[in-house]
């Protein structure tokens, strides 16, 4: 692998075939990849199309954005899962394995680091102050992803009614995410029958079929044969994962039992990973909704500051479940007043650990039927379909964040101006100017520590 950086701009095509990549190339540039992922699931998409079929070919822009329309199929985090699913192609079950736990390792040592200063010293005047203002940010930011991946998914009426209808569905009516996801793929799946050319391949991330060149695995590469499905292949790895998953919850649960705060929190988090769909922004009420209300795991206002640490984190932003876990643990002292780090730090790896198995389990079980269809519309057109109705369930997140933030104690409480100058400068920034997300939350963070520094 180059050891030269990782390039902004769009190298001129060269049409020379790719060299074989070992499994050590990938392994280092799984490694980077882990370190400097930031910007949210939309720009570490952006950024592995950009490095893997842009700059080093070692996949084709089609083969891409079909493994990437499944991943926005399925539960859980899909720029991990994408990152899975190409190691898998590249390099069999060992390959997935390596890519997707480098994507979340580094974050999560990151986030118990963070997470421990916050819960030590947040009370401190500096650090309160820093997150006064990043909380505004943060809203601004999820706008921002609305609209990011609404501008590449609503290509055409029929997109956009389905992301008005998802809209509609969980702000007005409360209807649960995997609802909503079945009733977008069922409407995708029609769709490609009746009007095919709305429901293209890559509908929600650009036309696929761009040439960057030879690519490693092109759009006519055979499937290699450990990508070919296998009900014997398929029983394997089901069974791996549910072993990997029942020796884990079976110790807890019999060595501190079924309601300690540990058991509980792997099981909730089996369920966020397993009932959430649409990414990251999608599964995040439903973390507040039960580690807030019906847990108490942490306050609202701390689950505005752990999304704030998970933006201003490489990895993905469900790794917040992280800071979760941590606060959790930490707070409740789960293994005695002398050692609340240690207890905030298995809490954080325990949530991490039952959060992403399934993705695993979902990408080295479901691929090899993916691999097989990636020419035939009537499975990529559902995908296209979720693809936007995740665009309507984002921005019902949008403005779950801005009522926190803007009516911190609730509408009968008084509007937060302050707050809202700070979302709407912090919006400017973002849409107007362009800002990378980090600079945006630093300067904002800026901003809240000199507003309540004020006398």
């Amino acid at each position: 692998m180059s050891s030269r950086p990782i390039s902004t701009s769009i190298p001129e095509p060269s049409f020379t075939a790719p060299v074989t990549v070992s499994f050590w190339q990938a392994f280092l540039f799984w490694l980077k990849l882990g370190f400097i992922s930031f910007g949210g699931p939309a720009g570490q998409i952006a950024l592995m199309h950009q490095e893997l079929v842009e700059r080093r070919r070692w996949i084709s822009d089609r083969r891409f954005l079909h493994a990437l329309n499944y991943c926005m199929l399925l539960p859980g985090p899909e720029a991990q899962q994408l990152a899975t699913y190409i190691g898998w192609l590249m390099h069999r079950s060992w390959g997935g394995i390596v890519a997707g736990a480098l994507f979340v390792l580094p974050s999560l040592l990151l986030l118990i680091g963070l997470s421990w200063i916050y819960v030590a010293f947040g009370e401190l005047p500096l650090v309160a102050g820093l997150f006064y203002g990043i909380k505004p940010a943060v809203t601004a930011i999820v706008f921002q992803a609305a609209h990011r991946i609404g501008s590449r998914a609503l290509k055409n009426s029929s997109l956009l009614a389905i992301a008005a209808a998802a809209f509609c569905a969980i702000f007005a009516f409360g209807l649960p995410f995997p609802l909503i996801v079945a009733a977008a793929a069922l409407i995708g799946y029609l769709g490609g029958r009746m009007a095919p050319d709305s429901f293209q391949l890559g509908g929600g991330h650009g036309k696929a079929g761009k040439s960057f060149g030879p690519a490693l695995i092109d759009d006519d590469t055979p499937t290699p044969e450990h990508a070919r499905f296998g009900w014997g292949r398929l029983a394997r790895v089901l069974g791996a994962g549910g072993l990997l998953w029942l020796l884990p919850m079976g110790w807890l649960s019999a060595r501190y039992g079924w309601d300690h705060a540990w058991t509980q929190m792997s099981w909730f988090f089996t369920k966020a990973a397993l009932l959430t769909f649409g990414g990251a922004y999608a599964v995040l009420p439903y973390v507040f909704q039960g580690a807030v209300d019906h847990y108490g795991w942490l306050t609202p206002a701390q689950m505005m500051d752990g999304l704030a640490l998970g933006e201003t984190t490489p990895g993905p932003l469900i790794m917040v479940v992280a800071f979760v876990g941590f606060v959790g643990g930490y707070v409740k002292a789960l293994l005695g007043p002398d050692s609340l780090f240690l207890a905030g730090a298995v809490a954080a790896t325990l949530v991490s650990w039952f959060t992403f198995l399934p993705s695993f389990v979902f990408i080295l079980a479901g691929g090899p039927f993916i691999e097989s269809t990636h020419n035939d519309l009537k499975f990529t057109a559902p995908l296209t379909a979720i693809t936007a109705a995740v665009v309507g369930v984002i921005l019902n997140l949008a403005l779950f964040f801005g009522y926190h933030v803007l009516w911190p104690h609730g509408f009968d409480a008084s509007f937060d101006w302050v707050s809202a100058l700070i979302a709407l400068g912090a919006a400017i920034a973002l849409f107007r100017f362009k800002l990378n997300v980090i600079h945006v939350i630093a300067g904002c963070a800026v901003i809240g520590f000199a507003v309540r520094a004020l006398p």
